[in-house]
């Protein structure tokens, strides 16, 4: 993905973001969100609140205020997110990649395991809520990505 398939306002967001150094961690605290969910308004994947616009307002400054508030580019209340929109299959960013590559490689497993666990269904992404946190590991750091969706179990009928 390029910058240049960003919306409009994301592209502000993430260079407000740049201009205050502030993590989305620092962000998602003053805004009473998971770092994930805010990560995901920044790139058009998820719907803000009125609160969360305003609270990320206040935390990015006011022009940043204005432009999430505009009636046709902003995330006001007409705005709803085209999630999805950013993704290349396969991914070529070499991150994205890593994450494709473990659901090419342990997707099924995964899905076996679910299934045997939970039945015959689904994981919400709807219903979800992600983390990441670093692990310290004396051969090198360790990426810890949760994923926390309900589980959905197919209708019969």
């Amino acid at each position: 993905m390029s910058l240049n398939n960003l919306s409009e306002i994301s592209k502000i967001l993430l260079a407000a973001k740049a201009e205050s150094k502030l993590t989305f961690e620092q962000i998602a605290s003053r805004m009473d969100r998971s770092e994930v969910f805010v990560a995901a308004i920044f790139y058009g994947q998820a719907k803000p609140s009125e609160e969360d616009l305003k609270k990320l307002g206040l935390v990015l400054g006011g022009h940043v205020a204005s432009a999430l508030m505009k009636p046709v580019t902003g995330m006001g209340e007409g705005y709803f997110p085209s999630r999805g929109d950013l993704w290349s299959s396969p991914p070529k960013d070499p991150m994205l990649y890593r994450l494709y590559e473990i659901m090419v490689v342990y997707g099924y497993p995964l899905k076996h395991v679910i299934n045997e666990k939970f039945g015959d269904g689904i994981i919400s992404a709807v219903d979800f809520h992600a983390e990441v946190e670093r692990e310290q590991d004396p051969k090198g750091d360790r990426v810890k990505i949760t994923l926390n969706g309900k589980f959905l179990p197919h209708a019969k009928f």
